[in-house]
């Protein structure tokens, strides 16, 4: 049963980043690798941090396949010529051994089955990052490189964190931790203070085009920039869009919140029970979202008097409706937060999901009329 649960470091629908060979947008970060490579200052700890979906476990895995695969002579005196790419063969016996998870040199740690083997943990167990010492203990025979992949820690209790620090602090012989953290502020400081970052940037439009195109997505090219903006440039939730008709949804949204400060609670009732209904809990989600990015994008547009590229039509002329000075960005902000609490305590207790979405919207109209001249 455990053999048919979905890999947890798996975006649903897309290949997962140990089959993605390229990697779009991020060249500082490898650059920066590469150089401490080069130079002979390699760390035997990387975090790589950035938001969710920006290519993180991708460049992780390419790191993995770069230290692991042998160099040829080439450079002064017969040395390693030093690589200006982390390109590596795709056709080689370590790039199928990788892509099945049986290279010996390499340790994948992720969140594994409970012990029902019914659904997958919630946290990366103790246990398993155990297992890493042992790895590393059997692993050293030949002397040769070692690579061992956390994704992510974010997902390690207190207990696995603390089993894993033990060996940052007194690493194995060559070994090279990668390590993907989405929220390094949450971490525990001493991991932190024993890595090297490589910090991953939200993508632009065309890199993330490129990427989610790679990943299978289809993209309209008229819609790079609204995916771009609604993704926050990230090919994960670019990918969780483009599944669910996310930008027909927000377009939807817009249309309707045009209609403040005297909301169309026809169409609003009717968005309700669509996005509420039984099943529907991924556009439920989604649309409590993209309520929450609307507000957050029309109180940025408030305070910095600036507006964003529009990720609907019509939504530049709406801001500067619904907040035309730097006065509206607080009321309009502080919906969003108290909106936000109230969603999550909803969801707590099982609230109805249509009912909620209504209520919200309601809460969005008074605020509107408030603020209306």
């Amino acid at each position: 049963m455990a053999d048919d649960l979905p890999e947890p470091d798996r975006t649903a629908g897309a290949p997962h980043p140990r089959e993605t060979r390229r990697l779009f947008g991020q060249a500082p970060a490898e650059t920066e690798f590469l150089r401490a490579f080069n130079t002979g200052r390699l760390h035997h700890a990387w975090m790589l941090t950035g938001p969710r979906g920006v290519g993180k476990a991708t460049l992780a895995w390419r790191i993995a396949r770069f230290l692991l695969t042998p160099r040829d002579s080439g450079g002064l005196f017969g040395a390693p010529a030093a690589p200006e790419t982390l390109d590596t063969a795709d056709d080689t016996t370590l790039a199928h051994r990788l892509r099945a998870l049986a290279e010996p040199r390499f340790h994948l740690l992720r969140r594994s089955p409970n012990d029902k083997g019914t659904a997958m943990s919630q946290f990366i167990s103790v246990e398993e990052t155990r297992k890493l010492k042992s790895f590393f203990a059997l692993s050293a025979a030949d002397g040769g490189a070692r690579v061992a992949l956390v994704d992510s820690l974010d997902e390690m209790n207190t207990a696995s964190a603390n089993a894993l620090l033990k060996l940052l602090e007194e690493p194995p012989p060559a070994a090279t931790f990668l390590l993907i953290a989405h929220q390094p502020a949450k971490l525990l400081p001493t991991i932190r203070s024993r890595c090297r970052v490589l910090r991953l940037a939200p993508l632009a439009a065309a890199p993330l085009a490129d990427a989610l195109t790679q990943a299978g997505g289809d993209i309209d090219p008229d819609q790079r920039g609204a995916l771009a903006e609604l993704s926050a440039g990230s090919v994960g939730e670019a990918f969780r869009l483009t599944n669910l008709s996310g930008l027909d949804t927000y377009r939807d949204l817009v249309a309707l919140l045009a209609t403040l400060p005297r909301l169309d609670r026809t169409r609003a009732l009717a968005l309700s029970e669509t996005a509420g209904a039984r099943g529907a809990e991924d556009r439920f989600d989604l649309t409590l979202t993209q309520i929450d990015q609307f507000l957050a994008r029309l109180a940025r547009a408030a305070a910095t008097r600036t507006t964003a590229p529009e990720a609907a039509p019509g939504e530049a002329a709406l801001f500067a409706r619904l907040a035309p000075g730097p006065a509206a960005a607080r009321p309009w902000a502080d919906l969003a937060q108290s909106l936000t609490l109230r969603a999550r305590r909803g969801r707590a207790v099982n609230l109805d999901p249509a009912a909620l979405l209504m209520d919200t919207l309601l809460r969005i109209d008074a605020t509107a009329g408030q603020l209306a001249p």
